[in-house]
C-alpha cells in the first residue's frame, strides 16, 4: 500500500490522515532528553514504535535526514572522504555512496519497515537541501551559486541511493526543501527538476512528496496537506480545515497531556 491509499483510507478510521513529524517531542518525551540511539537499529525502531503507540498517527516517518545530520557530525573519517574534491556535489555523492554509513543506514531501514505497524515515509533532505548542507565540504561556504542545473545533477545522486530501499515496504518520500538552520535560503526549485526521483518513486510505487517552510504536497495523485502551526499543540480550539490531510511538526516543548487531548480530537 502506498501512501496515496493510506491518504485517502486512513486505517484509523479518521476522516482525514495526520502524519506527524514528532522526533524532536518524543526525544524529549520518551528518551528524556537523551540521544538518539541511531547506532542501534533496534533501539531506534522501538523507541519510534513507543512514540508512534502514543501519538497514533496514520505514518510513520522515518528520518533519514536527521540520521545523515548526525553521521556528518561524527564521522571524521566520512568528512575527510567529502572534502577530497572540490567539484560541486561530489561531498553529497560520496557520503551517498560511502559503504559503512549505507551499512548502517539499510540496518535502520530494514529494522524500522519491519516493525513499524502505520505506513513508513523515508523522510530526506530535498536534492536542493541535501547540496547546501553538504557544500562547504567542497571548500566553498557561499551556496548562493548553487542553481537548478546543480539541483537536477544531486537528484542522480539521491535517486540511486533511493534504489537501495527498492525491497522495503516503503509506502511514501517526503522530501524536506526547508532551509537547513545556518544556511541562507535556500535557491528555489521546483518538484519537476527532480526527475530521476520522480522516476525511481514511479517504478517503485512510492507517492512521493515535497515539504517547505508552510506546506507539503504529494504527486499522483496530486494532496495538499494542511500544515498544523507548532501554536496549534498548546490549547487549541480553533476549527480545523475540512480538506486533506493533516501535517504537524510537534514541538519538543508541547505538553503531552494536551498532545493526546488534541490528537484524540481528530475524527
Amino acid at each position: 500500500m502506498n501512501l496515496a491509499n493510506v491518504i485517502a483510507e486512513p486505517q484509523s478510521g479518521r476522516k482525514h490522515a495526520v502524519i506527524l513529524d514528532h522526533l524532536d517531542y518524543s526525544q524529549a518525551v520518551i528518551l528524556q532528553n537523551r540521544p538518539i540511539p541511531w547506532e542501534d537499529p533496534m533501539a531506534y525502531a522501538n523507541f519510534i514504535g513507543q512514540a508512534q503507540g502514543l501519538l497514533k498517527p496514520d505514518a510513520a516517518l522515518l528520518h533519514l535526514d536527521r540520521f545523515y545530520a548526525h553521521r556528518m557530525a561524527t564521522g571524521q573519517s566520512l568528512h575527510e572522504d567529502m572534502s577530497a574534491r572540490s567539484r560541486t556535489g561530489f561531498a553529497l555523492r560520496t557520503m551517498l555512496a560511502d559503504a559503512q554509513t549505507l551499512e548502517l543506514v539499510m540496518g535502520i531501514a530494514k529494522t524500522f519497515s519491519q516493525t513499524q505497524r502505520e505506513a513508513v515515509v523515508l523522510h530526506v533532505p530535498s536534492p536542493m537541501a541535501w547540496l547546501v548542507a553538504t557544500h562547504a565540504f567542497s571548500g566553498k561556504d557561499d551556496a548562493a551559486d548553487l542553481d537548478a542545473d546543480d539541483a537536477e545533477n544531486a537528484s542522480m545522486y539521491v535517486a540511486d541511493w533511493l534504489r537501495n530501499f527498492s525491497a522495503l515496504p516503503i509506502a511514501g518520500v517526503l522530501l524536506d526543501d526547508r532551509t537547513p538552520a545556518g544556511s541562507a535560503q535556500l535557491p528555489a526549485v521546483g518538484l519537476e527538476v527532480y526527475t530521476p526521483i520522480i522516476n525511481v518513486a514511479q517504478n517503485y510505487r512510492w507517492t512521493l512528496g515535497i515539504r517547505s517552510e508552510d506546506s507539503v504536497a504529494f504527486r499522483e495523485p496530486e494532496i495538499e496537506g494542511q500544515v498544523l502551526s507548532g501554536g496549534f499543540w498548546g490549547t487549541s480550539t480553533s476549527p480545523l480545515p475540512d480538506s486533506g490531510f493533516y501535517f504537524s511538526q510537534l514541538p519538543a516543548a508541547a505538553v503531552p497531556e494536551d498532545v493526546i487531548t488534541l490528537m484524540a480530537g481528530f475524527k
